[in-house]
C-alpha cells in the first residue's frame, strides 16, 4: 500500500490538527494510506501541540519572531517539510502570511472560516456573522501568493439567519471538521488536482 505524507502546520488551539489526526493519520483510503509526518507551530505555547503529543506526534515549533524576515522564517519551514517528504501541507489554522519562498515550494492548502473569495483575512468569522448575506460557511484552497487566493478545492455553507455569534463560531467550526479531511483526501487522489 502505497503511504502518502503530510504535514499539518498550526498556530492555536489545534482542534483541526486533531480532527485531522483522528480522521485521517494511519488510515487507508481507496489505494493509499496517510501518515501524519510533520507537525509545525510557530508558537511555543499553541495547545495543538499538547493533542499532538496524546496521539504520539512531537511538534517542531519554528517561532517567525526569531527570523529577521518572513523570507528567512519560510525558508526553514520549507527547508523541514521537503526534509519529512510530506508531499501535501495542510494549514490548520497556521496564522501567517507566506511568500513567494513558501509557495512555489511546496504544495500547500488552507483551511479558511468563510465561503472565498468574500472575507479574506484574520477576521474572515466576524465579518461573515456581520455580513448582510444569509449563508456563511468554509472553504478549502489551495495556497497561493495571494491570501486566501488560491483556486478553492471544497466549500461548505450553513444557513446563518437567527443564530448568536456564539452558535454562528461553532457551525463554522463544525463544518471545518467535516471538510478539511475530505479535502485533504480529494488532493491525494489526484496528485495532478492543483
Amino acid at each position: 500500500m502505497v503511504v502518502k505524507k503530510i504535514a499539518v502546520l498550526f498556530s492555536g488551539d489545534g482542534s483541526n490538527l486533531e480532527n485531522i489526526i483522528k480522521k485521517l493519520h494511519k488510515k487507508e483510503f481507496s489505494d493509499f494510506k496517510i501518515e501524519v509526518c510533520c507537525l509545525i507551530s510557530n508558537k511555543s505555547d499553541a495547545y495543538g501541540i499538547q493533542r499532538a503529543k496524546k496521539y504520539g506526534l512531537e511538534t517542531r515549533v519554528i517561532e517567525h519572531k526569531n527570523f529577521s524576515n518572513r523570507e528567512e522564517f519560510d525558508k526553514e519551514l520549507v527547508r523541514i517539510i521537503k526534509k519529512s517528504e510530506a508531499e501535501l501541507v495542510v494549514l490548520a489554522g497556521f496564522m501567517r502570511i507566506l511568500t513567494p519562498i513558501f509557495t512555489d515550494n511546496v504544495k500547500a492548502i488552507n483551511l479558511h472560516p468563510s465561503l472565498l473569495p468574500l472575507f479574506k483575512g484574520a477576521n474572515a468569522i466576524e465579518e461573515s456573522y456581520k455580513s448582510d448575506m444569509k449563508v456563511a460557511g468554509v472553504s478549502v484552497h489551495f495556497v497561493s501568493e495571494e491570501l486566501d487566493g488560491g483556486k478553492i478545492i471544497a466549500q461548505e455553507c450553513f444557513n446563518k439567519e437567527d443564530l448568536s455569534f456564539e452558535s454562528f463560531r461553532a457551525k463554522i467550526k463544525e463544518c471545518e471538521k467535516r471538510v478539511l479531511g475530505k479535502a485533504v483526501i480529494k488532493v491525494l487522489e489526484n496528485s495532478n488536482f492543483t
